[in-house]
């Protein structure tokens, strides 16, 4: 198969969320579990950054990405949903993967999707695995797809886990409160893993705080921990004094991203990178 063939026979076999809906969320890690036994355990072999959230995560996901590569770090980045190329997905230092991974890993593959029939998001999130490994990065930045305890990419056991904030989202497979969606979220929270929250909820925080405490897991809220002071802002650029825990460490700090939800984002940024 070509590039373009192999997209076909994806997009044809495999269930796709943006185009049946609901109907292709695997609510189990069964399917995942399975591709990466298979693949001998990619997601063992390197170190991650995991990002779950109603709002913000994508942006999150690829600031933070950025800054591991602006630090000298080969740095993985897996993203959902894509635009244009399903290849927009999986980046290793802000590059597309290759067309020829792609359609090799497929043909690889081919025998065990037809017997696991995963869906084309579960496929993808084995493919990044499998190529971050090839291409031996230094760190991934994972976000998840939907939800978080049973989402594909919660396989992972990572250096840091990120929930950037809740609102009323896929209510009808995440729950139909704020605290029951929460929940779904704070499935990334991993034993002894320190967790940042990126924004502080009434209803949800005491959800990741129980969970955090079960697991041992170091809490840390950052927009409690980290001020932005914003010394110019036009349409042009975005610049701020970072403070941590009332220390200036970051100042005259230009936010490639515009817009002030970005405020959030980069004060979860921030607060992760402290931690790293």
């Amino acid at each position: 198969m070509n590039y373009q063939q192999t997209l076909e026979y994806l997009y044809e076999h495999l269930p796709m969320y943006h185009r049946i809906g609901a109907a292709a969320y695997k609510k189990d890690l069964t399917n995942i579990s399975k591709l990466v036994s298979i693949l001998d355990h990619p997601e063992e072999k390197f170190h991650c950054i995991h990002v779950a959230g109603t709002n913000g995560k994508g942006s999150v996901s690829n600031m933070l990405a950025s800054v591991l590569y602006e630090a000298g770090y080969k740095t993985g980045l897996y993203t959902s949903p894509h635009l244009i190329d399903c290849r927009e997905r999986i980046r290793v230092n802000g590059k597309m993967c290759d067309e020829k991974f792609v359609v090799d890993f497929i043909e690889r593959m081919k025998g065990h999707i037809e017997d696991i029939q995963p869906s084309f998001f579960e496929i993808t999130v084995a493919m990044a695995f499998d190529y971050f490994v090839k291409e031996e990065i230094d760190i991934a930045v994972v976000e998840v797809g939907l939800g978080g305890r049973l989402d594909s990419t919660n396989i992972i056991s990572p250096l840091l886990s990120i929930i950037t904030n809740i609102s009323y989202d896929h209510m009808h497979m995440l729950g139909n409160t704020l605290p029951e969606i929460a929940f779904e979220k704070a499935g990334i929270i991993k034993q002894n893993i320190p967790v940042v929250i990126g924004e502080y909820h009434s209803e949800t925080f005491p959800v990741f705080l129980e969970k955090a405490n079960s697991f041992s897991a170091p809490i840390y809220l950052a927009e409690e921990n980290i001020d932005l002071e914003i010394e110019e802002h036009d349409a042009e650029k975005l610049i701020v004094n970072a403070s941590y825990m009332q220390q200036l460490v970051y100042p005259n700090l230009q936010i490639g991203l515009k817009g002030n939800y970005q405020i959030k984002n980069t004060k979860t940024v921030l607060q992760a990178i402290e931690i790293l």
